[in-house]
């Protein structure tokens, strides 16, 4: 049974509010990964191809890279790039989040010979960057980097996720279909529902749940999840105004965990003890099914993602050596393994092959020269 969600329970101090989402992201991501990654059932039975090719580089490297985007990706990244800097300890990489949306807009901005700003050398070589993006550059994004740079970036695929749907423990929803996750968070309910879902009774639930508002949970318009899921779940269509929308992904699964008429979504490896995910189903009449190992593989869960790093590459040039070795390194057997650590799923290893391709670098260097 819920407890009534009134006002004065919802409405929390700004201070103890931001102090709460800084301490519960604080857990999430300062907890060692691979701890992270057993807590998570999805991610327990997640195995990398033991045929795919060792990290062995041929050399040293040096250099400074920056990693700006997803907040998502934020722990991914943090630890591919702490194992591979035990690799490669001349290297710098410098990661930060702050959404999608917002690094997109700064990753499409003129070259800088384009804009007249004059850019010492030494400063112009530490400026080389990769996006991170929890979802695919749209493609009026891709023709926009096209028109200032004259070719189109590369893609990088570096893992596999998937958006769920979570809601109070205390709930005891069986599952959703996407068209009932369309009429629940949109006004324009593109997949077709005629009525607007906004009691727990309208979705089934009694005792004590019929007359139950549903309170929404999600991210802001920075966040490449949002954009994940309004494009795949609400089919391009508009979100309820009444959607409490949150800075960072942690802070989503936060609020739903003091709100037990909640509903909200998020990426999956924030998943906690005071949550639970929801399984959804396609169409009405299919079963429903929990995002796993073997779902994600078989993409018979609806909301499977692939997660990006961009990188501004000329054909008719090569990457920086760090940013080469980065790359072939996320493409390794070791940082595969990392992937699961930081509690994502492994890439298919026809896809390294295809980046491998498009990077111009076989994925199996030679060993370091002693």
């Amino acid at each position: 049974m819920y407890h009534a969600n009134d006002r004065s329970h919802r409405l929390v101090s700004k201070g103890l509010r931001v102090m709460g989402v800084a301490l519960f992201a604080m857990t999430m991501v300062s907890q060692p990964a691979n701890a992270r990654a057993e807590q998570i059932g999805p991610f327990a039975s997640a195995n990398v191809d033991p045929n795919l090719a060792r990290y062995n580089p041929q050399s040293q490297v040096s250099g400074n890279l920056k990693v700006r985007g997803s907040d998502t990706m934020y722990p991914l990244l943090s630890r591919l790039s702490l194992e591979f800097q035990r690799r490669q300890p001349k290297v710098s990489i410098d990661v930060k989040g702050g959404g999608s949306t917002k690094a997109i807009a700064e990753f499409l901005q003129p070259p800088l010979y384009k804009t007249g700003k004059v850019v010492l050398r030494e400063e112009r070589a530490s400026q080389f960057w990769l996006l991170s993006t929890s979802r695919e550059l749209f493609d009026a994004e891709i023709k926009a980097f096209v028109q200032e740079n004259g070719y189109e970036p590369v893609a990088i695929p570096v893992a596999v996720d998937a958006v769920a749907l979570y809601v109070h423990k205390d709930n005891p929803l069986k599952g959703l279909t996407l068209d009932q996750i369309d009429a629940i968070f949109s006004t324009t309910r593109n997949r077709g529902g005629k009525t607007a879902l906004t009691t727990w009774g309208q979705l089934g639930m009694t005792d004590g749940w019929e007359n139950a508002s549903i309170q929404l949970h999600g991210r802001d318009r920075r966040s490449g999840t949002r954009a994940f899921f309004q494009e795949h779940v609400l089919a391009g269509g508009d979100f309820v105004p009444t959607l409490h929308e949150e800075p960072g992904a942690a802070s989503v699964i936060l609020n739903l965990s003091r709100d037990q008429t909640g509903i909200g979504y998020s990426g999956l490896g924030l998943q906690s003890s005071t949550v639970r995910v929801i399984p959804l189903a396609e169409n009405e009449g299919m079963p429903y099914v929990m995002p796993s190992s073997s779902t994600i593989a078989d993409q018979t869960y609806p909301l499977r993602r692939v997660l990006y790093l961009y990188v501004n590459k000329d054909p008719k040039a090569g990457l920086p050596a760090a940013a080469q070795e980065f790359l072939t390194f996320i493409m390794s057997q070791e940082g595969q393994e990392a992937v699961i650590k930081a509690g994502f799923f492994p890439l298919p290893t026809n896809q390294i092959s295809k980046t491998a391709v498009a990077l111009g670098k076989a994925t199996a260097p030679a060993t370091i020269k002693q």
